[in-house]
């Protein structure tokens, strides 16, 4: 028993937020230590290292349930179902629904049981539930659609990913500017033939010293509520861990799958860092003594920023419907998805279209 992905789409933003509308900002770098550099130097070295030079944001009115439904709706109407057929929805985020100018975060009900009810689903068998497992949980998600169809348990699973993590930064953080909004999904099938589809899969989770690379702290300026509490990551050491270990996981994969690498047309990476991404991609094909072919790596972060678990599978979505100049899947064509993110997480998974 195989699993192919029967339908895709995905919710980007309308709002644009480019690096310039950060010039007026005060960027401290910890606890009421301002950075003395002036804002535009500060602007154009991050967009020299991240790529990024805009991003989009939800209008103040939408919510992370909302953008989640829109790429569910989009994904369920590319698909050859009836949405009361799937046996799981599965919702993958890091910090449920944060209304505009709140920063509290809420999580009951589940973001999977909004979206089932908003697209009311009747069927009681459909099991609706969340998956937290930082960045990487869209592409984890779709492990476990994938297991679950495997097992028999399932033979349609909605996954979807979505964040609005321009609710939860520090505006005074200059890692503020690397996150963005965005939801993407797909409808996973069984299929019998398993020479399409999932092919193979890692995933791993270092806990020892890495737990805390990503966390949850207080705004570096002391502003907004006391107990407010924002994105905080440790960037040297979240890039150092990729380039350590995102590679070796994708190998890992790759071998499972028994694909040659040579049959690889497109790696779909982690939307996090352009020039952390190409590192990943370098050190991946290092690793067979190769060097990585030219447009091997779509990216999509210079326009859309980091949107953490939404940036895979609306990466696919650019890319299967043509959106993405200079990149396209061809039925046949072989495909690496792979991600890191807080926990420290990371996974990959072979796909054969």
């Amino acid at each position: 028993m195989g699993s192919l992905i029967n339908g895709v789409g995905s919710y980007i933003p309308e709002k644009i937020v480019k690096n310039s509308d950060f010039l007026t900002r005060q960027f401290y770098s910890d606890f009421n230590t301002k950075i003395e550099e002036e804002t535009a130097s500060i602007i154009r070295k991050f967009e020299k290292i991240t790529g990024i030079a805009e991003r989009r944001y939800v209008n103040e009115n939408q919510n992370n349930d909302e953008i989640a439904l829109s790429a569910a709706q989009k994904a369920l109407a590319a698909s050859s179902i009836n949405k009361e057929e799937l046996d799981y929805l599965i919702v993958a985020h890091n910090f449920g629904n944060v209304s505009f100018g709140s920063n509290k975060t809420d999580l009951l009900p589940s973001i999977a049981t909004r979206v089932k009810h908003a697209l009311e689903i009747e069927n009681n068998n459909c099991i609706a539930y969340d998956l937290i497992f930082g960045c990487p949980g869209w592409v984890e998600a779709l492990i476990h659609a994938h297991l679950f169809i495997k097992s028999g348990a399932a033979k349609h699973c909605l996954v979807i990913g979505a964040e609005t993590l321009s609710r939860v930064v520090d505006n005074d953080d200059r890692d503020a500017m690397i996150f963005s909004d965005g939801a993407g999904a797909c409808v996973l099938s069984a299929s019998d033939d398993d020479s399409k589809g999932i092919l193979a899969h890692a995933t791993q989770s270092f806990t020892k010293d890495e737990s805390h690379y990503l966390y949850n702290d207080k705004s570096f300026s002391g502003s907004g509520e006391a107990d407010s509490r924002y994105i905080r990551m440790q960037g040297r050491k979240i890039y150092e861990f990729a380039l350590n270990h995102v590679p070796n996981a994708m190998k890992t994969a790759l071998e499972k799958s028994g694909v040659p690498l040579k049959n690889i047309k497109k790696v779909l990476l982690h939307q996090a860092n352009e020039k952390m991404d190409q590192a990943i991609i370098d050190r991946f094909y290092a690793l067979y003594e190769q060097e990585a072919p030219e447009g091997i790596m779509p990216m999509s972060i210079n326009t859309l920023g980091n949107s953490s678990v939404a940036t895979v599978p609306t990466l696919l979505d650019l890319i299967l419907k043509q959106k993405l100049e200079g990149h396209q899947i061809e039925i046949g064509d072989h495909v690496i998805f792979a991600s890191v993110g807080a926990g420290m997480n990371i996974n990959a998974v072979v796909y054969r279209f």
